[in-house]
């Protein structure tokens, strides 16, 4: 609206000034004819020239110039923040087909004006020099927009990077929703891929980012709103229904939460989707949470009114080991575990939704629009207990806690790693056998971990992390993640690939994760203050801090020392390698693509951000400019 306002005041402005001018310019031509009445005998214009021509020439210059100034002030004008309009003209150039040999090897249909200039077409140069553009609509006129890259935004800390803090851009992201994501499960509150398998399977680095997403997005959003419809405090029988009369709701005492809860009890015979009711009603709120504790098998149906032509779904919880089904209907079902024990539990409704209709064949869930448009009922069957049934916009802590819980309680003890068990095939080297551990994985994992115990101070998280760095100190052929570049430089392998591959993104995030564990240390337990650890000896179940902190110190700065080193051979002119198979393999390159890039280039800003190092800075600056279009130098 303001646009236009503005638009119409620059043309109101723009006809006032011709107007002014017109009339200026007839009172001179009528003053002209009357001194001309008046004075016969003047002296003879210039040859081919009238005093009519002569007046109009004098105002069409003088209307050019009033108006090259009025453009000029306008596009000056910091009132007038709108893009520039195309120019004008009516009159089109010609234009006539004409054949593009591309190479030697392909014609393309393009086109030639009358001044012999060529244009091609532009999915032929997006493919050709992998650009991007659109076609952008600015109040009544159209503009196309070009760019280098479709990358998102670098990483730009408005605050100092620390362990305690938001994880890059991490806040953005919405992990659940990726299409190699097989669904949340309802076991364990965490992601299942199908990124190198379809039937699913535990991938901690996936878990680590859904953990830090969860975070990052606590830290950064506004409070949720939320509506408790049962906490048990209350009489609530009147806003309970019954599918059977045999169905029982009564408040009891439980002396294990010290609180009052509700019992729930149906027959054993009522099928799924029945016995005891609760309505919601609730058209803004679709984060389900409860607490939860089952005597027996039953299960937890939620009925959820969407768009999909007025369609109702449910899904149901139920305590058995199923991942995720759906009958092709309007039943989804999750597994839950036996649940035999107090569990919190916070379901995002919308994303088990989606999930549950885009099961797919493949490896990648299908795209599903469908909008929630009310969640009417929660209905609970079997025997247990249940408590705190909220419907939320949010529930960032408890889905890092899930992931925080389950890096802890997956974490193999003897190595210290989080093992991923699936094969992984990377072009040109050798498949890398079930169970290995990623350096990325490890980082990652250790990042999630430092801000659990900031958050819950809870100590298991100091043993775990402790363990985590065990892998950093054998060589690949060992189990670990070491390996060494021209038998000089320490490097952690994303993939321990046989020859290294040294992934460069993996690399980083493991330092990233080495530092903030590093730095926990450093605030939480006073390490490092002049230099050197307390000469106390300080001691948290089986760790020992001083020398722990010795340990992740100088595993941070030898993989420093590497990336300083080795930044170079990741430059390629234009873009960066994705990792060094180039050397290794002597084949070609592996050209990051830009969301890669923008990765790499993401990380660097980190790390420069904590260390300081001049190398980084230089290669910050270098590869920003290749999202630009920017390339080296030649000779």
């Amino acid at each position: 609206m303001l646009r236009q306002v503005l638009r119409y005041m620059r043309n109101a402005m723009f006809i006032q000034k011709h107007i002014f001018l017109l009339i200026i310019s007839l009172f001179s031509i009528l003053g002209f004819i009357l001194y001309q009445s008046n004075n016969p005998k003047c002296e003879s214009w210039p040859v081919g020239m009238s005093a009519k021509s002569i007046e109009e020439s004098l105002s069409k210059d003088k209307l050019n110039e009033l108006k090259q100034q009025w453009l000029n002030e306008l596009k000056t004008s910091q009132i007038l923040s709108v893009p520039d309009e195309p120019p004008q003209t009516d009159s089109q150039v010609p234009v006539s087909a004409i054949q593009c040999l591309i190479n030697d090897e392909k014609m393309v249909q393009c086109l030639k004006s009358s001044k012999s200039e060529i244009y091609m077409p532009f999915d032929f140069i997006q493919n050709y020099f992998d650009v991007y553009g659109k076609m952008k609509h600015y109040d009544g006129y159209d503009r196309f927009e070009f760019q280098q890259s479709n990358a998102k935004d670098v990483y730009n800390p408005k605050t100092p990077y620390t362990y305690s803090g938001v994880f890059m851009t991490f806040e953005t992201s919405n992990v659940e929703a990726r299409d190699r994501v097989k669904c949340i499960s309802g076991i364990t509150g965490v992601p299942l891929s199908t990124q190198w398998h379809i039937e699913g399977y535990y991938y901690g680095i996936q878990i680590a980012q859904f953990g830090m997403s969860h975070y990052s997005k606590h830290m950064t959003q506004k409070p949720p709103t939320k509506q408790v419809y049962e906490n048990a405090e209350e009489s609530v029988q009147p806003q309970w229904a019954f599918s059977n009369k045999n169905c029982l709701v009564e408040i009891k005492k439980d002396f294990e939460r010290n609180s009052q809860v509700i019992k729930f009890t149906t027959p054993d015979s009522i099928p799924l989707g029945s016995g005891v009711s609760l309505v919601l009603g609730n058209t803004m709120e679709f984060i389900l949470s409860f607490d939860l504790k089952m005597v027996a098998n039953g299960s937890l149906s939620v009925v959820l009114e969407t768009n999909d032509k007025m369609k109702q779904y449910t899904i149901h919880y139920i305590t058995n080991s199923l991942v995720i089904d759906y009958d092709l209907k309007s039943n989804i079902y999750y597994g839950i575990g036996p649940s035999r024990t107090w569990r919190h539990m916070a379901r995002d409704l919308l994303t088990d939704l989606k999930k549950g209709i885009g099961i797919s064949t493949t490896r990648h869930a299908k795209k599903v629009k469908v909008v929630i448009q009310k969640v009417s009922r929660l209905i609970v069957r079997g025997r247990g207990y249940i408590d705190n049934v909220t419907l939320s916009t949010s529930e960032h802590l408890t889905q890092f806690f899930d992931a925080s819980q389950w890096m802890y309680l997956n974490q193999d003890k003897e190595t210290g790693g989080w093992k991923n068990y699936v094969e992984r095939k990377l072009e040109g080297f050798e498949t890398i056998p079930s169970g290995w551990i990623s350096a990325m994985g490890q980082g990652q994992g250790m990042s999630v971990l430092s801000r659990a115990y900031h958050v819950f101070h809870d100590p298991k998280y100091i043993v775990a992390l402790s363990r985590a760095l065990q892998p950093f100190t054998k060589s690949s052929e060992q189990g670990g993640v070491r390996a060494t570049f021209l038998k000089t430089y320490t490097w952690y392998e994303e993939y321990p690939t046989k020859p290294s591959s040294f992934v460069l993104n993996g690399f980083m995030y493991s330092l990233i994760g080495l530092y903030d564990f590093k730095s926990l240390l450093e605030h939480e337990f006073g390490f490092g203050s002049n230099g050197e650890p307390p000469k106390v000896s300080l001691q948290i179940d089986s760790v020992n801090l001083p020398a722990t902190y010795k340990l992740v110190n100088q595993l941070y700065h030898n993989g420093m020392t590497s990336l300083t080193a080795m930044l170079p051979l990741y430059d390629g002119g234009s873009h960066t390698f994705y990792d060094l198979r180039h050397f290794m393999l002597h084949t070609s390159p592996n050209v990051a693509r830009w969301g890669y890039h923008v990765t790499h280039l993401s990380q660097l800003v980190l790390l420069y951000s904590v260390s300081r190092e001049p190398v980084l800075k230089k290669f910050i600056n270098n590869w920003s400019g290749y999202l630009k279009g920017k390339v080296a130098k030649h000779n």
